[in-house]
């Protein structure tokens, strides 16, 4: 039987396949970038969708649950606009950071990296996607919270559009920092306990108003990668929005999240080679 050549795979090109040194049958050209990403995309949605929806209700719930304490002490004003903007991004931490420390933290643990090694799937593609699927299934659960959060504390809904560029870019910066915290734990436990840490700084970082707050828990609260998004949804709340403002947050977070992402596509070629 003769051997079909590598190129012959679908959408492979020349040179994309590797002839063993013993003369066997080609390997399998690599994946390319793109239909690796919506592959594992897709896969991690499917799995999110059928595991995640009671953990994505309890995130939900609790964020509305603080909003609800929080107006008995908070009137109006920034304090009102930073409760929202804080509570309606907690959903995207609990479910992006920490779930997705853990996820990763039990992939390791369980072997479940070997299986991605040996697929010809680039390591970028694994956290991109599992990132992109964790991060957009915060979405209805933001949404929810946010419509809440303007009707508790009447805060205009015109520019909630707003939402369409904090949760992609914010959902990035946190699923990239849980998928590092996940990979870089030496054991399951303590990656549920640095999710768990990491979601709790969201809490307490982002939704409590930060004009009282002392100023090195102020450089705390800059080092956390869903500040920004915070500040651009709480601007955005504003009755004239500073949209450089906005930009300028919405910048900074997508810079964060490209940094987060590298440092997670590192601790995944780190941890799979180990």
């Amino acid at each position: 039987m003769s051997v079909v050549p590598a190129q012959a795979v679908a959408g492979a090109t020349p040179g994309a396949g590797a002839w063993p040194e013993d003369g066997g049958a080609p390997l399998a050209p690599r994946a390319r970038f793109v239909p690796a990403l919506g592959a594992v995309y897709r896969a991690q949605l499917s799995r999110a969708r059928v595991a995640r929806i009671p953990l994505l209700f309890v995130a939900t719930f609790q964020s509305i649950g603080i909003m609800v304490l929080l107006r008995g002490v908070v009137d109006g004003g920034e304090p009102a606009r930073a409760v929202v903007s804080g509570s309606s991004v907690l959903v995207v931490a609990f479910v992006a950071l920490n779930l997705l420390a853990q996820y990763f933290g039990q992939l390791r643990a369980g072997g479940g990296l070997d299986h991605y090694a040996t697929l010809p799937v680039p390591p970028a593609a694994v956290v991109l996607g599992a990132a992109a699927a964790y991060a957009s299934f915060t979405v209805p659960g933001t949404l929810v919270t946010a419509i809440t959060g303007c009707l508790l504390f009447q805060l205009p809904m015109a520019h909630l559009w707003v939402l369409a560029a904090v949760l992609p870019l914010a959902g990035a910066a946190l699923a990239g920092l849980g998928a590092a915290l996940g990979l870089l734990a030496p054991r399951p436990e303590l990656a549920t306990l640095c999710g768990q840490l990491g979601m709790s700084a969201a809490l307490l970082l982002g939704v409590l108003p930060a004009g009282g707050m002392p100023e090195v828990i102020g450089w705390a609260r800059d080092l956390l990668p869903s500040t920004y998004g915070v500040e651009a949804l709480a601007h955005s709340f504003d009755p004239q929005p500073d949209w450089a403002m906005v930009a300028a947050d919405l910048g900074v977070c997508a810079a964060v999240g490209v940094l987060s992402l590298a440092v997670a596509t590192w601790a995944y070629r780190r941890a799979a080679t180990r």
